[in-house]
């Protein structure tokens, strides 16, 4: 009978399984509670990165505005129609785009320039992408995301990873030299 005492749980005593399963998560939570109290400032991670998000609708399909963005030639078109042909004396090839996730590419004559990191026929398009005034080894995302509108295309845009301070002045650049002569390319 003393056996027998020895193994009946009493009211309100953990078993084994309950205890284990409770200096676990004390342990735990001791490592996430002393993880916050050293993160604060110093924890390596901006807060202020500045991102841009947009979404222009176009009057073509998604097949036709991916072929925009992916085909020299038509992109040509749309660097033709932007003005930046006679404002930035572009060389004979402004365009030059490879059409291989990893290919690079090359517009405005080279003055953006980067590869392609995601290409999904008339769906997605994501670039590592940088302007040529930016330091070295500095890239960007850009990312296209192509959405069916009724007979339409939009473009649900997102670029982040810009150097700080270049949003306002990139942000008014998609429109004026890639969403306004795009739609002119595909209307």
């Amino acid at each position: 009978m003393g056996d027998r005492a020895n193994s009946v749980a009493l009211p309100n005593t953990p078993t084994r399984r309950q205890a284990i399963v409770g200096v676990v998560g004390a342990l735990g939570g001791l490592a996430l509670g002393s993880t916050a109290a050293s993160a604060g400032a110093e924890d390596g991670v901006s807060h202020t990165a500045d991102s841009i998000h947009q979404e222009p609708v176009f009057a073509a399909s998604p097949k036709r505005v991916y072929e925009a963005l992916t085909d020299a030639k038509k992109f040509t078109r749309v660097i033709q129609l932007s003005g930046a042909l006679q404002a930035m004396h572009l060389p004979d090839k402004p365009a030059a785009i490879s059409r291989e996730v990893g290919g690079a590419f090359a517009l405005y004559g080279g003055y953006i320039t980067g590869r392609n990191v995601e290409l999904i026929p008339n769906v997605r398009v994501v670039q590592a992408w940088r302007a040529g005034d930016w330091p070295p080894g500095v890239y960007s995302i850009a990312k296209f995301e192509l959405v069916e509108q009724g007979t339409g295309c939009k473009i649900v845009f997102d670029h982040t990873g810009f150097p700080k301070g270049e949003a306002e002045g990139l942000a008014s650049g998609w429109k004026a030299h890639y969403w306004e002569p795009l739609a002119k390319t595909l209307a």
